[in-house]
This record gives C-alpha cells, structure tokens and sequence, in this order.
C-alpha cells in the first residue's frame, strides 16, 4: 500500500509588520534579529495588528538601542486604565558585540540603522534591523526598472 501523503499544516504568518519603504530607499547591507522592550498592551495591539513601521528608525545612545517613530495604536479596552503612548521610545535587547559593531558602522562609515521588520519568534516579538546606506533617486529608478523587467520577464516566459 502507498503511505498517503501528510497534509501541510499552515502555519498563521508569525510576520506582524513590513517597513517597506526601508527597502525601497536604502540598500541594506546587514541584517540583524533584537528583542523589543514592551508594555503589556503593546503586545495585545501587535496581535491585533495594530502597527505602522513607516517612518521609524533605531538610534544608539549610551551604549543601548533605541527604535523611534514606531506607531502602535492601542486598542479600545486597554485604554481604560492606562495611558498608552503610541508614539514612544522602545529599547531594543541586542548584545554589547551587536551594538557595537552597528556603531562602528554608523560613525565611520556613515550607515544608518533601520528596522526592517516586526514578527513573533517563540511567542516573542522579534524586530529585524538592517544596516543601510541611503539610495539617490538614480538608485531608486533603477531599482524600479529591474524590478519592473524582471516581472516583465516572467509575463514572456509564461506566455511561451
């Protein structure tokens, strides 16, 4: 008898959020995976998906890193007995190794620290930074005209 075949168990999306435009206006050289310092009704609203990444960025200070301008709007019941703000300063959890090499990069070498990111890893909220280097509007619509052939491309190969 032929064994039959297991059935793909589908696994919700552990992504919560994406910073497109990171993408669209850096070159991202390196990757990074760091832990995120939350408050009890943070977490709740990222279940919800009740998060904006579009303009944030990651700033070092004083050894320690920080991720501004992360937009996480709280949900109506939490709102009752405490005051979120939604607009705050989170510390992200890396290792001395980590950190410091993101602040070489970024003094000597002009590179600026964006999150690329937000997604769950064992029932914790991850957040993958990326060191990146800005793009000129030259890069950006080169990088939407290879974009746009390589689609291009894929439309002829299925019609032939």
């Amino acid at each position: 008898m032929a064994k039959k075949p297991k059935k793909q168990d589908k696994k919700p999306s552990s992504t919560i959020a994406l910073n497109k435009k990171a993408k669209h206006e850096f070159f991202i050289e390196d990757k990074f995976e760091a832990g995120i310092a939350l408050e009890g009704w943070e977490v709740k609203s990222l279940r919800a998906g009740r998060v904006q990444m579009r303009d944030s960025h990651v700033f070092v200070k004083n050894g320690e890193a920080f991720m501004v301008n992360v937009l996480i709007t709280p949900l109506q019941t939490v709102s009752t007995h405490v005051t979120p703000t939604q607009n705050r300063t989170r510390k992200l959890l890396l290792n001395r190794r980590e950190i410091d090499r993101l602040v070489g990069a970024v003094e000597r070498q002009g590179y600026t620290i964006v999150p690329i990111a937000l997604y769950w890893k064992n029932n914790r909220v991850k957040v993958e930074i990326g060191l990146a280097k800005g793009k000129q509007s030259h890069d950006k619509r080169a990088t939407l005209k290879e974009r746009d052939w390589a689609r291009e491309k894929q439309r002829i190969l299925k019609r032939g």
